[in-house]
């Protein structure tokens, strides 16, 4: 019993690092056989978005959503450690630690152990294996847990500069955003445009980068609860098709630039999180806000020319994005944008704390509430 209680203790002791180091520290995609934050975060997301689910009020359901991503991330790094007790535990229960004061069995190996992690180091073992693994054990908990929870800094530093953009979007946009609302407020000069394609495009990139460096990025939700990051680049991503078909030279150039950085981040997301394809709700954008769309356009007498604009064209570039887009937003619980803007949607600048918790949207709504729910 002993050498297969060293095999598994040091199995589970590699795989610990290998996926601490992989998850915190490497910070790129990797692909394994076996990965422990893979494996977490499936098993408990899918229970959490069911109760999520069964809420009724939007606001309720948003904050509720909200505690999933900081608890999932204190859940996975106290996984770890407990990985790491168990793992070592078992290497001295195997080594046969002989310590001073306890009596040798498995459940005091396995509490010197956690002592041992936490370098409170109440065990005294005399034999030379023991003493050996101790240290060491002793040394990896403070470099490991150390290392891993000094970059809790960095990423949520990722998350403060994917907020920004997404917070920058609500006077231009309104929140939720909508292409209709960034149209009619984006579209007086050529130059402007361009100007706001390319940092879409930089904050798509960005995005792109850093959820795929710390993937679990997407549970964590928008400080409000009318805004989300998958909103914000759905948003975007509809106007810079309307921008597509209605513009030409630089423009339309920069905005073909904007639109394949927005594709390819939803379709690496997508993939990232292991999701399939989704066909879109068909109601998302029908014939009468089709029409409305084109009247804005013409209507903001700019460089776009709404004439160019056809349902049929639409259609096509829609179908590059949106079936990655419904898929995320059917793992996440965060709706897809309107393309048009509603009385009821308001600017969050232009409204005070409880007005805002009154609004009959929000992002991770499936029941299409009524207000006052």
């Amino acid at each position: 019993m002993h050498v297969p209680a060293a095999f598994a203790g040091v199995c589970l002791i590699v795989l610990v690092l290998v996926d601490g180091f992989n998850t915190i520290v490497l910070a790129r995609r990797t692909r394994h056989m076996f990965r422990i934050t893979r494996i977490f975060y499936r098993l408990s997301w899918t229970p959490f978005a069911a109760i999520a689910r069964r809420i009724q009020s939007g606001r309720r359901r948003e904050g509720f959503l909200s505690i999933y991503g900081p608890l999932s991330l204190l859940t996975l790094l106290a996984l770890w450690a407990v990985g790491l007790v168990i793992g070592f535990g078992l290497l001295q229960w195997a080594a046969g630690m002989q310590p001073a004061r306890e009596h040798a069995d498995l459940a005091n190996d396995l509490y010197i152990s956690a002592t041992t992690l936490i370098t409170l180091a109440t065990g005294d073992p005399r034999n030379a294996g023991s003493k050996f693994i101790g240290a060491l054990e002793g040394g990896l908990g403070i470099s490991f847990l150390g290392l891993v929870i000094g970059y809790l800094p960095v990423l949520y530093q990722s998350f403060s500069r994917r907020e920004l953009r997404i917070s920058l979007l609500d006077a231009r946009a309104g929140s939720p955003p909508s292409a209709e609302a960034l149209l009619r407020d984006e579209t007086r000069r050529p130059e402007k445009i361009e100007d706001q394609l390319q940092q879409w495009e930089e904050w798509a990139a960005e995005l792109l980068e850093n959820q795929l460096s710390f993937p679990m990025l997407g549970y964590f939700r928008s400080h409000h609860a009318n805004q989300s990051w998958l909103t914000a680049l759905v948003a975007m991503m509809d106007a810079t098709a309307l921008i597509l078909l209605s513009s030409d030279r630089d423009l339309r150039t920069q905005a073909a630039l904007t639109f394949a950085m927005g594709r390819h981040a939803l379709a690496d997301l997508r993939a990232t999180f292991g999701l399939k394809p989704v066909c879109p709700p068909p109601d998302r954008l029908g014939n009468a806000e089709f029409k409305r769309l084109r009247e804005t356009v013409a209507a903001a007498r700019g460089p776009l020319q709404a004439r160019r604009m056809t349902e049929a064209e639409l259609r096509d570039w829609r179908e590059m994005y949106e079936p990655d887009a419904c898929a995320l937003a059917d793992h996440f619980l965060m709706a897809l944008p309107t393309w048009l803007s509603h009385d009821s949607t308001r600017e969050n600048w232009r409204t005070n704390l409880r007005e805002r918790e009154k609004t009959p949207f929000a992002v991770s709504d499936p029941f299409r509430e009524e207000p006052g729910k």
